[in-house]
């Protein structure tokens, strides 16, 4: 198999970058695209962000990513992410046997995957191995130049550029090179 094409899905917090990836997951589903990796969907409660899960793509599984932790008195930072390490774990496992595939889906590695060696370890070096069809990478835009020094990159969607402010998950599945 030759190096997958490389799609970045990028934009602030809360910007929707992930309900994009749903949607560009429901199309793959659809037409019957072999995808796997993860998608990690926001938990609301009464319209508060107060967690994340995370869904492995290959088998559909479910699992509770983090929680918001409020700040407690001996801590400087307001608030901040309380992640299961297990559950990362677990979502490594998942992204190391996530290629080969179709269509790799990658929610969102950040700061924690390209500065601290940390977090989705597993899904850097599933996109590094080239092993599908296409990959779509969620990733913050401070991460661009780091992203393209380690990846050829075929497509950036910015959600902060106006152009993109009707994407849909169908227009990105459109860049997509998926031959079934």
């Amino acid at each position: 198999m030759s190096p997958g094409k490389i799609i970045i899905l990028t934009g602030d917090i809360q910007s929707g970058k992930t309900s994009l990836c749903q949607e560009l997951v429901q199309k793959a589903k659809e037409e019957g695209v072999q995808m796997a990796g993860l998608l990690s969907p926001a938990v609301f409660d009464e319209g508060k962000k107060v967690g994340i899960d995370v869904i492995n793509l290959k088998n559909w599984e479910r699992r509770h990513l983090a929680v918001w932790k409020e700040k407690d008195q001996t801590e400087v930072e307001p608030r901040h992410w309380l992640f299961y390490p297990e559950i990362v774990q677990w979502g490594n496992q998942a992204l190391i046997n996530a290629v080969p595939c179709d269509l790799l889906v990658v929610d969102e590695l950040g700061p924690i995957e390209f500065e601290q060696g940390e977090g989705w370890i597993a899904g850097l070096e599933a996109v590094d191995s080239g092993s599908y069809q296409s990959a779509l990478v969620v990733i913050r835009p401070s991460l661009l130049k780091m992203a393209g020094q380690r990846w050829e990159i075929s497509r950036v969607f910015n959600l902060e550029d106006p152009r993109y402010k009707t994407l849909s998950g169908k227009d990105i599945f459109s860049h997509l090179q998926i031959q079934k």
